[in-house]
């Protein structure tokens, strides 16, 4: 059997009348990346702060490495990047690393300040105050910060939340490096391209497990053909493709996304047909349609909306 980094149990939380954590349980393997997706609420940032032990579960039992999240022996092992922006505005990027090296106990850290400069692209930056970089380049230093004490499992709470598309892939591109050289990590996010880029999933909707597996997994297990249509009324072209009609032609589901709609269909060939003839006889214009492969977006909002393949 591989060895766990974390072992959650029937792990539940609640704050006052709030249920955030209802029971759930999951694993994580050593060297093994995580995605925790949801919408806000879910539950995302409870689990987070229980696996770094900033909260104590009402019941059930979590452990990292073996350990409680809250002993010596896991916190030595422990990168943790919180969701709002933790870091000193008046010290710079050199200084604010040096800072936390030295938190964790680490004297000799400056040929490693170094190479977390480099590795995250800072190094023309590192004397700039941290409160005069842009937001993509603060996470990055937030992260170079969760690395200086070498930690084996990181774990960071909506990290990218606020930050442009391009410092996003660049963030998550330095992330994909130390998932490469081994290192755990377990990461909330409400993005769901995001959670494609990890080993197992686990979507989570009012303090419960929806779905757990690998994007894979998740993804072939949906049930139905999708059929993607571009058009500019998305909302309108997904209200006329969830009527009665529409579900007699068998469509069995509608989303709007954006500049598209998915229907979902077992035969995606009929279900495409039905949609342009539908959408003409009411004037839409529609700028292209094809047969899709599902995304995990779709799996979530099947499951949110509880319909069945």
């Amino acid at each position: 059997m591989a060895e766990l980094a974390i072992e959650a149990i029937g792990l539940a939380k609640g704050f006052k009348e709030v249920e955030a954590l209802k029971g759930v349980d999951f694993r994580v393997e050593r060297g093994a990346s995580f995605a925790l997706v949801g919408p806000d609420g879910a539950g995302k940032t409870t689990a987070i702060r229980l696996l770094c032990g900033l909260l104590k579960p009402d019941s059930g039992r979590v452990s990292v490495f073996g350990a409680g999240p809250a002993e010596p022996a896991a916190k030595a092992k422990l990168g943790y990047l919180s969701q709002r922006f933790s870091l000193y505005g008046d010290l710079s990027a050199d200084e604010n690393i040096a800072f936390f090296a030295e938190i964790h106990g680490r004297r000799n850290y400056a040929s490693r300040r170094d190479e977390l400069l480099e590795f995250t692209r800072l190094s023309p930056f590192r004397d700039r105050l941290a409160s005069k970089l842009s937001g993509g380049m603060r996470q990055k230093l937030a992260l170079a910060c969760a690395l200086v004490h070498e930690p084996e499992l990181l774990l960071m709470d909506e990290p990218t939340t606020g930050v442009d598309p391009v410092s996003r892939r660049e963030f998550w591109e330095i992330v994909a490096g130390l998932s490469r050289g081994g290192m755990t990590v377990v990461a909330a996010t409400p993005y769901l391209d995001e959670a494609e880029r990890f080993d197992s999933v686990g979507m989570l909707d009012e303090g419960r497990f929806l779905a757990l597996g690998s994007p894979r997994q998740l993804k072939e297990g949906f049930g139905w053909t999708v059929v993607e249509i571009a058009c500019a009324d998305a909302r309108r072209v997904a209200r006329i493709l969830s009527s009665e009609e529409a579900r007699g032609a068998g469509v069995a589901a509608a989303q709007a996304f954006g500049d598209r709609v998915d229907i979902f269909a077992g035969d995606g060939e009929a279900a495409r047909r039905y949609a342009l003839s539908a959408l003409a006889r009411e004037g839409l214009a529609v700028a292209s349609s094809r047969i899709a492969a599902p995304s995990l977006e779709n799996v979530f909002m099947q499951l949110l909306g509880g319909t069945k393949g």
